[in-house]
């Protein structure tokens, strides 16, 4: 049998071997690539967010001290009798008397001169409240940054506020340098970086450890398949995690599969072979012997020959066709198609086909008119002249199987007696030897339609009181 050029095309070699596959990217390397991809990804989201989270915590931590200190001025601070504002009593932090120390207060309002505190020396803040020139009123806690110092950032918080006894809008300033906040962030996100790093190396070892302990069962399904090969094994036994044993399964199926394809081509080569082997006997023994009818005994086993090589080249072309694929036909397109070559071949008798349109079983073509040409015939040759073809016809329900797509092919000829109906479905039996034919019709269609699934029996027509041929299908999907 010649393949079509469509299937040898990148198959096969120059010598006629299978073409090598070439791998496709490893496995293992996808999902590690997958596994890094996501850690690099949620570890970065989550770095960012917590890294902006503790840096808003710090600085807020940082922003309530200057808010305590600026609250502790307020609550210290009166109007002398000269209208301007003084501390009864003295602020707790050294570090205000300390010049340069980084922590400064200022107070300033109308036309006063800023009253700063020590540690700013001869420098002077400049505050929101007081460049705007009483425009600018924060009853609350107004917090900012400023670069006024060279090499000194700092962070102010400024309040104004009408202290009792006086008109006059006052307006409390604390500012410190940022140096520290700053060496705090640094450390918290130094922290971070080293954390999630090592948490990153420490997840994406535990993925590829993952991923080589997860694939491992497949490495062992190598291996055995390898251990068939090598061995002569015919199954693979050893015990596999429940994701994995499914293939394996499949595979003990294909396996299982191709031996008994393997048997039956062993089978039925013998059996033609043990078929051939009598009529080549017979002829040989004639030739040999000079008889007087070699003619007639050439052309009686060549007939023979003949039929059994039919049936076998039959039965051969059903088993390679079926390991194809899973194959759709419609039943009336079928039997249309055969109706028109039989009305040709006896133009006097009558076939009518009926039933489901749609009808579908999981057959070949070529194998289904072969399997309808030969029951329809033999009802169109050997009945009255009468055929009616029925496509799944109603049935009880102790007998319907939905699986199964159910033909009558009925005749109005004399039928088949009950004791005749096994035996005829042997190679070569012909009950009717007035008509040409090999006997070969039935046989046909009994293996071919067990080779696909499904079966074959006789009964008589009640409509027409001649044979009725049931054959019943798989039904396509």
């Amino acid at each position: 049998m010649t393949l079509p050029d469509s299937e040898d095309a990148g198959v096969s070699g120059p010598a006629g071997h299978l073409a090598e596959v070439t791998p496709r990217a490893s496995l293992a390397r996808r999902m590690g690539l997958i596994a890094a991809g996501w850690i690099f990804v949620l570890l970065l989201g989550g770095g960012v967010a917590l890294e902006r989270t503790l840096t808003t915590q710090v600085e807020a931590n940082f922003d309530e001290q200057l808010d305590y200190i600026l609250t502790a001025m307020i609550a210290s601070a009166e109007i002398d009798p000269s209208g301007e504002v003084y501390f009864y009593r003295t602020l707790g932090d050294q570090r205000f008397l300390e010049p340069g120390s980084g922590l400064y207060w200022q107070i300033s309002g109308g036309s006063y001169e800023p009253w700063p505190s020590r540690s700013l020396w001869d420098r002077t803040l400049k505050l929101h409240g007081v460049e705007t020139r009483g425009t600018h009123f924060d009853s609350e806690v107004h917090f900012y940054n400023s670069d006024q110092f060279a090499g000194e950032p700092l962070r102010i918080a400024e309040r104004t506020v009408i202290l009792p006894g006086s008109k006059t809008r006052w307006t409390f300033a604390v500012a410190s340098a940022t140096e520290q906040m700053d060496r705090q962030i640094g450390r918290v996100r130094l922290i971070l970086i080293w954390s999630f790093a090592v948490l990153g190396l420490g997840l994406l070892v535990m993925a590829l450890l993952q991923i080589r302990y997860g694939l491992s069962p497949l490495r062992r399904v190598r291996a055995a398949i390898q251990k068939l090969r090598t061995t002569g094994a015919n199954r693979i036994t050893d015990p596999l995690p429940l994701e994995v044993q499914p293939l394996v399964d499949e595979l003990n199926a294909l396996i299982e599969h191709s031996e008994k394809q393997a048997e039956e081509a062993r089978r039925h080569a013998g059996n033609l072979a043990h078929a051939l082997k009598t009529p080549l006997t017979v002829l040989t023994n004639a030739a040999t012997a000079r008889a007087a009818d070699l003619g007639d005994a050439v052309m009686r086993e060549t007939r023979t020959m003949q039929r059994h090589v039919d049936h076998h080249l039959a039965r051969a072309r059903a088993v390679g066709r079926r390991a194809v694929g899973h194959a759709r036909t419609n039943v009336m397109a079928s039997a249309e198609a055969v109706r028109r070559a039989v009305e040709r071949l006896y133009p006097e008798g009558r076939l009518d086909i009926a039933g489901d349109r749609a009808a579908a079983v999981a057959l070949e073509r070529q194998d289904l008119d072969e399997l309808l040409g030969n029951l329809i015939e033999n009802a169109a040759k050997y009945g009255g002249g009468s055929v009616f073809v029925t496509i799944d016809p109603d049935e009880s329900e102790a007998r319907r199987d939905p699986a199964m797509c159910l033909i009558w092919v009925e005749d109005d000829g004399p039928g088949i007696p009950a004791t005749e109906r096994q035996r005829i479905f042997d190679r070569g039996v012909r009950l009717d030897t007035d008509k040409p034919g090999t006997g070969l019709g039935l046989a046909i269609v009994r293996d071919v339609a067990e080779i696909y699934g499904g079966s074959v029996t006789l009964g008589t027509s009640e409509d027409l009181g001649g044979l009725l041929v049931e054959l019943r299908l798989p039904r396509a999907d």
